[in-house]
């Protein structure tokens, strides 16, 4: 099936993921609820809300750690396809459709290894999972591990020692030293990754999701137990990624002055039901909103912040 380009209008920009009526059930325990939200390319899109709404769920369908119980992912790579596209594949028993102009994958179809490696789709968690006993490098190469098996025959060229591997090798390497030089730990290539101060372990941890080559990096709380000046470290280098590296980024964060500064949309969960979706500006002044984090209901919103202005 060829993807083909397909029009937007004008001042839209075309999504790059598009999560329809995605529904997630634990038993009878219903985590996300007929979820719809597009991220645009090139955008940073933020999913915030209340703890338990369900935004880690989220996360968790559209990177294959979990599969839906209902609803469909599909990430756009290269050009938006045509009208029809999508149905038809959706309708057939594939998971993907390649061609020369990009691909659509239906993530909802998919395991996380061939979301990483196929869809190129990375992402980060709450916790930090570095290779603590690996060297800040290594830590950067592993992350590179699907190309470089391929380019070692799977073992037999890269102990033959083959010239087509050692090349692949020196190209990996490369590209971890410029993630490194990026994040300002060049100097620390060689120390062990758990070495590392809170903040440069968080910021290791983007640039090892960032050597797949992702065009869509999902982060989980990634300014969670970072300092003021570690946060606006943080935002820059963000923006950085989306500037220079056309990667679009979703994000799942509390902390509303990373939020409100780099976002370029934001959508709302509460209780896994989506309560708003827009701009950052819109959502802030939004009354269902501001009543979710106060913890009234929205005719009660005037008198909650009245009462926290006191």
């Amino acid at each position: 099936m060829s993807v083909s380009s397909g029009d937007a209008p004008a001042g839209v920009k075309p999504p790059i993921l598009q999560v329809e009526h995605l529904t997630m059930r634990f038993g009878g325990l219903v985590a996300v609820n007929d979820l719809s939200f597009d991220v645009a390319r090139g955008d940073i899109t933020a999913l915030i809300g209340p703890n338990g709404a369900g935004k880690t769920t989220v996360f968790n369908c559209i990177t294959g750690f979990y599969k839906p119980t209902a609803g469909r992912i599909a990430l756009y790579r290269g050009a938006t396809p045509k009208p029809g596209t999508l149905d038809a594949l959706t309708n057939s028993p594939r998971r993907f459709a390649t061609g020369d102009d990009g691909g659509i994958f239906l993530l909802e179809r998919m395991g996380d290894s061939e979301i990483t490696a196929r869809a190129k789709v990375a992402r980060t968690f709450q916790n930090i999972r570095l290779f603590t006993g690996m060297t800040v490098l290594e830590n950067l190469m592993v992350a590179q591990h699907n190309w470089l098996n391929r380019a070692s025959g799977y073992s037999f060229l890269g102990l033959a020692g083959a010239k087509s591997f050692r090349d692949a090798e020196a190209q990996a390497v490369d590209i971890a030293v410029q993630w490194l030089d990026r994040i300002g730990l060049k100097g620390r290539a060689d120390d062990p990754a758990g070495a590392l101060p809170y903040g440069d372990q968080r910021r290791l941890e983007i640039a090892r999701a960032m050597c797949t080559g992702p065009v869509l990096l999902c982060l989980d709380e990634p300014a969670a137990g970072l300092n003021p000046r570690e946060s606006a470290e943080l935002n820059e280098f963000l923006m950085s990624i989306r500037s220079g590296n056309g990667t679009s980024l979703l994000l799942i964060e509390h902390d509303m002055s990373v939020v409100m500064e780099i976002s370029d949309h934001i959508v709302v969960l509460e209780y896994g039901t989506k309560i708003s979706d827009g701009t950052p500006q819109f959502i802030q002044n939004d009354p269902k909103v501001i009543a979710a984090y106060l913890g009234v209901e929205d005719d009660e919103v005037d008198e909650a912040e009245t009462e926290l202005e006191k």
